[in-house]
């Protein structure tokens, strides 16, 4: 197979490879975007503490993680009422992207519910979004995430990509979004034994 496929180890050829994509987004200057707020960000993150109905709601989100693939869970909150779950089925679905925030706004998404996302919506997340789903959420307009564990204590456990979701929101000068972290972080670092 030539270096210019991905290798997925089933043979299928999906496009460049991981090298070749990511000399391609260096080329392209987007790295550096990605990982240094621009000068006139004015927007961005606002860490925020937590509110009375935030462990309830975590709760939730770390039932789901209970069930996932990996340990990770996510509920999606509107107007005090869960319109959406999910959780990590990477494996289920032999999707990498699979992770429990994309899997519960997919599937707002796929009931044509997206504009919630945008009225202020919450995600509860039973770990700190990853630097994928923090694009992502920040794409879609929710106005606050609260997390339990945060990156660093996942790091502890698995592998992660160490870049905070406070960092990538602060790079988004289209987004406001208000962080809550560390609600029930021992409940949900239990989950990985």
């Amino acid at each position: 197979m030539s270096d210019d496929f991905c290798r997925c180890g089933r043979g299928h050829e999906w496009g460049l490879s991981r090298r070749k994509s990511f000399s391609a987004l260096l080329g392209a200057g987007l790295a550096g975007a990605l990982f240094s707020a621009p000068q006139h960000a004015s927007a961005g993150a606002t860490k925020t503490p937590p509110l009375p109905e935030d462990e309830g709601f975590m709760r939730i989100a770390i039932a789901e993680a209970a069930k996932g693939d990996f340990p990770f869970g996510a509920a999606i909150v509107s107007d005090g009422k869960v319109i959406a779950t999910g959780r990590n089925l990477g494996k289920t679905n032999d999707d990498p992207t699979a992770h429990a925030e994309m899997v519960a706004m997919r599937s707002l998404i796929a009931e044509r519910r997206e504009s919630v996302l945008k009225k202020g919506a919450t995600l509860y997340a039973s770990g700190e979004p990853c630097p994928m789903c923090m694009g992502a959420i920040l794409w879609c307009g929710i106005g606050r995430i609260v997390f339990a564990a945060s990156i660093e204590q996942l790091s502890q456990k698995i592998g992660q990509i160490m870049v905070t979701s406070e960092q990538l929101a602060k790079a988004a000068p289209f987004a406001n979004i208000a962080i809550t972290g560390g609600v029930l972080a021992a409940e949900s670092i239990a989950l990985f034994g």
